[in-house]
């Protein structure tokens, strides 16, 4: 039996190369939208551009796992590993943390205290860094109670800034206010980028970026302003990019980030799940950091 495991859920958007890697539980979250399914497209976002294109104005519903679902992954892991560390998506932007505590109440009470989780109040590219966190952590030989507080610890520090292109997705949802949708989209008709963020778990307004030609530009440029500080300081900076099927923007992105300073460290990039997926919508672009 291995010392340490992880469960954590699609919303950390992560590759398949690592989840398999490092054997990693990921517990999947639902999806509703009956109007997609028989659109044509690789993908939730090439669905969802079809579904603009013919005028369909439903949208989708995701609903999070449940505790049982949680509870199969726990006890999938606890066969293979002594403890388990469960990082998941944040608190404020669905029920799955909820989900994860309470399937851990249904283990046995010594099955209980082997299970620790961590609300990283945040999702996508910024979850993500707190798995590839505790992957280094359990590979360096650290006791999981020790694990848990350093990721702890992040949750302050770790960023994530993006640029949804459509505000409409999130809106619906419930997601974000009508007031920050109606302020992205008032600023785009003047060639302004809004960006957003997550700010204690929610997605909020992170300022405005001008004289970018691009989404791609626009988050480097914003990315680089944050970061001037520690760049002058020498600080190795770990980033994480994942995208709303716009891989070409997302490597472009990447490409300005590894040339700005040979201390930027690109960890990989993805396609956003459909957790965040059905939200942002098509061509959106996050970027999340954290100082090493």
């Amino acid at each position: 039996m291995q010392k340490i495991g992880i469960v954590t859920d699609e919303a950390a958007d992560l590759p398949k190369e690592i989840i398999e890697k490092h054997q990693i539980g990921v517990v999947p979250v639902k999806m509703f939208w009956p109007e997609l399914e028989s659109l044509p497209g690789d993908n939730t976002f090439q669905k969802m551009r079809e579904a603009e294109k013919l005028g369909i104005k439903t949208f989708g519903k995701t609903s999070q796992p449940s505790a049982k679902d949680f509870l199969d992954a726990f006890e999938k892991q606890l066969q293979n590993f002594e403890k388990i560390i469960g990082v998941i998506l944040t608190s404020k932007l669905s029920g799955t943390f909820n989900s994860a505590a309470q399937a851990r109440n249904f283990l046995k009470n010594e099955d209980q205290k082997r299970v620790l989780l961590l609300d990283t109040l945040n999702a996508s590219a910024g979850e993500a860094l707190f798995v590839i966190k505790a992957i280094e952590s359990i590979q360096q030989g650290k006791e999981a109670g020790e694990i848990i507080k350093d990721l702890e610890s992040l949750v302050s520090q770790i960023q994530m800034i993006g640029i949804i292109p459509d505000p409409k997705w999130v809106e619906a949802a419930g997601r974000m206010s009508p007031l920050v949708a109606s302020g992205i989209r008032q600023a785009a008709k003047i060639g302004v980028r809004p960006l957003i963020k997550f700010k204690d778990g929610v997605l909020t307004s992170s300022g405005i970026v001008t004289g970018a030609k691009d989404i791609p530009t626009a988050i480097f440029k914003k990315f680089e302003g944050e970061t001037k500080t520690v760049k002058k300081q020498g600080k190795k900076i770990r980033v994480v990019i994942t995208h709303g099927d716009d891989l070409s923007g997302a490597e472009r992105l990447k490409e300005m980030v590894e040339r700005s300073s040979e201390n930027n460290e690109v960890a990989f990039l993805n396609i956003i799940d459909n957790v965040l997926g059905t939200l942002a919508g098509p061509d959106t672009i996050f970027l999340a950091w954290w100082e090493i």
